[in-house]
Parts: structure tokens; C-alpha cells; sequence
């Protein structure tokens, strides 16, 4: 999903372009009425991305779930527009989908660009006591808590892979099937209550989260978009 950030994008799009090169892969981009030019500047360098253009702004899980309408592959991943991934990404994470049929969802270790990593990765389902501590910096203060860091699941090793609760919405890959059976995202709430709307609704199928901590993700955070050079 794209909103005036057709720099980042461009720099994800590249990545994309080198980690789909031998797979039978379609790319869309859903562009939510952009108003920095992002489609007349992107598609002429990306003729293989289908680029689908909302005359308004209908939000993350509208622009989510009109990509899946349109896909027709066995896996969906869903991938934010100011991250890079490796060449090998996409591929060694369909075969662990592969490996483990068990896996309902997969999410990737995720790194600034200065290779810091995020916690944002790996999160549990939040309840009123880890929110808290959250807010107002409780679990900042003991990171590797699993009393005052639940939120985070600060406790987890972040260089080893974990079943979670919830997975971050950066890069999500998903079986077509496991969308199917989920309905896609929930269109009533805002980006972060869909992601967690469909945490819950994988739970109660218990279907199965799990966080590769051998994939990065790299995730762009300059104050500023810049034309590349």
C-alpha cells in the first residue's frame, strides 16, 4: 500500500524486482489517491507491478484486501513500502512454508538501517496491564521482563525464531488459503486494530504465528523521503 512515498517505494520495489527474479510471482501496489506523483513516477520503472488507484484514502486494511482480491497465488505477503529485503527472502520463506504446512502466518526479524533491531517484530496479543506498562515506560525500563515487557515479548531471544501472538504488519507472508478461511483484514478499524483483529482471528483457529529469525527485514526511517542518487 502506497501514500506519497514513492521514493521508499521505488528502493522496495528494486528489492522486490531482485527477490521475485525466477518465481512465478505478481506484485500489486494499491495506491490510496497519492498526491506526490507516485504513480506517474513508478510505473514506467516497474512495468511488471500491477498498480491498482484509489480515487481516495480507504486505509491499510481496504488496500490490503484489494490486493488479496486480485491475487492468485498459493502465498500472499504482505509488504510495507518503505522496507528492503534481501534477494533470498521471498524464496527461503516459501520454502519454510513449505517445510512446515503448520505455519499460518510468518514474520521476519526486523532492522533499521543501521541493522538495529526492532522490537516491533515479535508482539503478544496486548491486555490492559502490558499496555500500561508500555505507555508509560515501565517495560522500557526492564526490556527483559516477561512481566513488564509482555508487550514486546522483550524476553524472547530476538536471534532465535518464536511461535507469537502477533506478527508485525511490515511483512506479513500468509497462505491464500489461511486469508480465505480469515475473511483478510477487518475494514472497520484503524491499521493497528486490524492487524490485531486478524491475531485474534488466528488464534481462535489456532492457526500458528511464527517469527524467522534467520530473514531480515530492513526497514527505511530517514525524517525524510530523498530521490535516490
Amino acid at each position: 500500500m502506497n501514500y506519497n512515498v514513492k521514493y521508499f517505494l521505488e528502493k522496495s520495489l528494486l528489492s522486490v524486482q531482485q527477490a521475485v527474479g525466477g518465481i512465478d510471482a505478481e506484485v500489486f501496489v494499491i495506491d490510496n489517491n497519492s498526491t506526490d506523483g507516485s504513480l506517474a513516477y513508478l510505473q514506467p520503472i516497474f512495468p511488471f507491478v500491477h498498480f491498482i488507484a484509489n480515487t481516495n484514502n480507504p486505509g491499510f486494511g481496504k488496500a490490503c484486501n484489494q490486493g488479496l482480491a486480485e491475487a492468485i497465488g498459493k502465498y500472499v505477503l504482505f509488504l510495507n513500502p518503505d522496507t528492503i529485503i534481501p534477494a533470498d527472502c521471498i524464496v527461503k520463506c516459501i520454502n519454510k512454508l513449505e517445510e512446515d504446512p503448520n505455519i499460518g502466518a510468518l514474520g521476519v526479524k526486523m532492522v533499521n538501517g543501521e541493522g538495529v533491531f526492532l522490537k516491533e517484530s515479535k508482539r503478544a496479543l496486548p491486555d490492559a496491564l502490558s499496555s500500561l506498562y508500555k505507555l508509560f515506560g515501565i517495560s522500557a525500563l526492564f526490556p527483559k521482563s516477561k512481566i513488564f515487557s509482555k508487550y514486546n515479548l522483550g524476553y524472547l531471544n530476538e536471534n532465535e525464531d518464536h511461535e507469537v501472538d502477533v506478527l508485525c504488519g511490515a511483512f506479513m507472508m500468509i497462505p491464500k488459503k489461511v486469508l480465505n478461511e480469515v475473511g483478510g483484514f477487518d475494514e472497520a478499524f484503524l491499521c493497528m486494530e486490524k492487524i490485531l483483529t486478524l491475531a485474534i482471528a488466528f488464534r481462535r483457529r489456532d492457526i500458528k504465528t511464527t517469527t524467522w529469525q534467520r530473514q531480515l527485514l530492513f526497514i527505511l526511517k530517514e525524517k525524510a523521503q530523498t530521490k535516490p542518487a
